[in-house]
């Protein structure tokens, strides 16, 4: 009977495979993730299965990271929703966020590994955008949230594929400034009047 693969040993490889990974990309290979995890390739194949399997494994655990990640950057904080957006903004595309955005850009692009990610990656962020708009903006907030998750998305795509980091922060600034109410929306007067 040989040995069953044991849970601490596996989690370390899940964890490291997962660091290569978002460092290197998945066209990096098998063997690069091994040595990465200071094991070998035919190791990683005996604790997952297969290499069709630790990959899947890896995106999913590369996904609750960004998940948690990002949903800790989008939460409502006290503060106008619009400053949170903007600090999020700078998440995404800062270090912290990029290696997230470029591996899981290839998986939309490419969802062979994971066919239901297009569905999943579309939905998942519409709630907390919702919440975080919906107390300046009431019943228009999901309207506005899937707004904003295409405006996030969109200027995403073109940083990605234009490199035109100054055009693309400045677009998302503009859209912010759209989101802002004016001073007699903030102040509950909707006839215009700010004296």
């Amino acid at each position: 009977m040989g040995r069953r693969p044991q849970r601490e040993i596996r989690e370390r490889l899940l964890a490291a495979c997962t660091e290569h990974v978002l460092a290197h990309g998945l066209a990096s290979g098998l063997p690069a993730m091994a040595a990465t995890a200071a094991t070998s390739p035919r190791m990683l194949v005996y604790h997952f299965g297969t290499r069709e399997r630790l990959l899947r494994e890896v995106l999913e655990e590369a996904r609750r990271r960004q998940l948690q990640l990002f949903h800790r950057a989008l939460s409502p904080q006290d503060e106008p929703y619009e400053q949170t957006l903007a600090r999020a903004w700078v998440m995404f595309t800062g270090p912290e966020g990029a290696p997230f955005l470029r591996l899981f850009g290839r998986v939309h692009d490419d969802p062979g590994l994971w066919p239901e990610f297009r569905q999943a990656a579309t939905t998942d962020w519409l709630p907390v955008l919702e919440q975080g708009l919906r107390a300046r903006h009431g019943d228009d907030a999901p309207a506005l949230a899937t707004t904003a998750l295409a405006v996030i998305r969109g200027l995403l795509l073109d940083r990605d594929a234009t490199g035109d980091i100054t055009r693309t922060d400045t677009a998302f600034t503009t859209f912010l400034r759209l989101l802002t109410p004016t001073r007699a929306e903030g102040d509950g007067d909707s006839s215009g009047n700010t004296a």
